[in-house]
């Protein structure tokens, strides 16, 4: 099964509907709660998502939907729309706009296509496998990185990793920067930083305890931008990927990645 212009443009009408319900709730009131997993979660969050899955089970009611918020709807088709309505909760609710609505499409269990949208900057990377990536329209395009050392290398936060993963994450961190800590890795970003790949402003992200929801959309994007991921054994990720993820910008660099990710950090 390929990718149809009517599963592209039902995506980018998830994100548009998406966007038009998280706008308002950016640095205002936004209902702010926290789940059973302790992570936090907005009005925002809850009715994105709503609007999106009506949507789709209007245009494709023999889809699956997995969403982080409302879980999964099964389906016989063999395809799954992957959804994080606010990738980056944490950003949205501190009224950082570095958070995005993640829109992925997965055709028997592979990512096929992706969309990052960050509503309120209105940029939007959204990938087909096979394709070019586009963002706002325009080709995105990964750049060249010729060694692991200086190589700009991001994370969303420390915390995400358990004793084990930071202990390798370290040993990644060492090599970027020639053991000059000082110059470490970027800190934040969420999935914003996975578009910043796709369009050459980050070399390496890499992160570990992901959810189908939230690693989905990222693959078309960052591989239609010349770029690849992966998890830390270098291996596709699919749907039954554990979490842990590589996305580099410069393919070349992958192996370089898997073998410091392979050294502990001591």
């Amino acid at each position: 099964m390929r990718v149809t212009q009517a599963d592209i443009d039902l995506a980018h009408r998830l994100a548009d509907a998406a966007g038009a319900v998280i706008r308002p709730y950016f640095r205002a009131p936004h209902g702010l709660e926290t789940k059973a997993d302790h992570s936090p979660v907005t009005l925002a969050d809850r009715e994105a998502e709503a609007a999106m899955r009506t949507l789709i089970e209007a245009t494709f009611p023999d889809d699956a939907i997995i969403g982080e918020e409302y879980g999964t709807k099964d389906g016989t088709s063999g395809r799954a729309w992957v959804l994080d309505p606010v990738d980056g909760t944490r950003a949205f609710v501190s009224g950082r706009p570095v958070f995005g609505t993640l829109i992925g499409l997965m055709i028997e269990g592979w990512p096929m296509l992706g969309i990052i949208d960050q509503p309120i900057l209105k940029e939007r990377w959204s990938g087909v496998i096979g394709k070019p990536t586009l963002f706002n329209g325009t080709p995105a395009t990964t750049r060249a990185c010729r060694a692991l050392e200086g190589a700009a290398l991001a994370t969303t936060s420390p915390h995400a990793f358990d004793e084990h993963q930071a202990d390798h994450f370290v040993a990644l961190a060492r090599a970027v920067t020639g053991g000059r800590m000082g110059q470490g890795p970027i800190y934040g970003g969420d999935c914003y930083n996975y578009g910043c790949l796709a369009s050459g402003h980050l070399d390496i992200v890499v992160e570990a305890g992901l959810k189908i929801h939230d690693f989905a959309a990222l693959v078309p994007v960052v591989e239609g931008a010349g770029g690849r991921m992966c998890d830390w054994q270098g291996d596709p990720l699919t749907a039954d990927s554990v979490g842990e993820v590589i996305a580099a910008g410069d393919p070349a660099r992958i192996e370089g990645i898997v073998e410091a990710l392979a050294c502990h950090g001591h």
